[in-house]
């Protein structure tokens, strides 16, 4: 095929206008998406800065020869948990655990024996006490007024029979939450069918009590933190130091979206449950760790007490 000087030019215009389409296409295209418009993108938002504040301690009165590791307030008084601690349940020996009944002076009202293991979580709900268990068959014993136990539930979501320990207890609104060590998460539960409904996840070292604040809309939840689970007081220049840094988290009860934080100054008592009364929280110190641990030193271990917000 021979091409003569006037197609070789009429070629040459439309390859030219091709070109110019593809370009005006092309540059169309990159408008149309430039910097991702229409995929909806969006820069991130500025992270929200959380609250965070200083708490003291204020002893109230002292559990006898116990160490007190759940707490819970009623119009009756204060209910406190026993830790037996000895040997973590492992031991076979079927011992009781207490839970008790005091006035706001510390004078025992009731007890009820359980046969929780190692209690590290308590609430009071449904006229019923509710023993979280961290040793032997572990799992959430509820028990009437009468020492009698209603029912005996492993923490869902886990191999049957072996649904891991509990470090905390809350019975609010006909709901359970619990301090799941396992699945290391504040799971909320249906308490008679122990259905698994909503849960938060922990991010912290040491995770223990929670109690219920009806300060915000919805209701949040605050839990006992700590940087390590193991807490020890030493004196340092004629004071007393925590070895840990102990603390508190807020969460929203309804997203589960961290609220507001607290620490506690040194000296302190150390938390182990927590309930909150008439916008007041309260604590029990233990004074024991992990297994093995010999003590923590507090102080205050085996007391009742108050939290004030510096």
């Amino acid at each position: 095929m021979v091409f003569s000087k006037r197609d070789f030019i009429a070629g040459l215009g439309m390859t030219a206008g091709m070109a110019a389409g593809l370009g005006v296409a092309r540059a169309a295209t990159q408008q149309n998406y430039l910097h991702g418009k229409d995929l909806g993108a969006v820069p991130p938002g500025r992270k929200k800065e959380v609250p965070h504040r200083k708490v003291t301690t204020r002893n109230l009165f002292k559990v006898p020869n116990a160490y007190p590791n759940g707490i819970a307030i009623t119009d009756d008084g204060i209910w406190v948990a026993e830790q037996k601690a000895q040997g973590y349940g492992q031991s076979g020996q079927h011992v009781k655990e207490a839970a008790w009944l005091f006035d706001w002076n510390g004078r025992k009202l009731k007890t009820v024996l359980t046969d929780s293991a190692n209690t590290s979580g308590f609430a009071f709900g449904n006229g019923h006490v509710w023993m979280g268990a961290n040793g032997g068959a572990e799992g959430v014993y509820e028990v009437d007024l009468n020492s009698h136990q209603v029912s005996h539930h492993q923490i869902p979501l886990g191999p049957a029979g072996n649904g891991g320990g509990c470090h905390g207890l809350l019975y609010h609104g006909g709901k359970l939450w619990i301090v799941a060590n396992r699945l290391k998460g504040i799971l909320r539960v249906d308490p008679k069918t122990f259905a698994p409904e909503f849960m938060i996840p922990i991010t912290t070292a040491r995770w223990h009590g929670i109690a219920w604040d009806d300060g915000v809309p919805g209701g949040a939840i605050w839990m006992v933190t700590g940087s390590s689970d193991i807490n020890r007081y030493v004196m340092q220049n004629g004071k007393l130091h925590h070895t840990t840094t102990c603390g508190l988290m807020k969460y929203s009860a309804t997203t589960g979206e961290l609220l507001e934080t607290a620490e506690f100054e040194d000296g302190t008592a150390d938390a182990h449950g927590l309930a909150m009364w008439k916008g007041k929280l309260y604590s029990c110190d233990a004074g024991v760790g992990p297994p093995g641990f010999e003590g923590t030193g507090s102080p205050s271990a085996g007391y009742v007490f108050e939290i004030n917000f510096v």
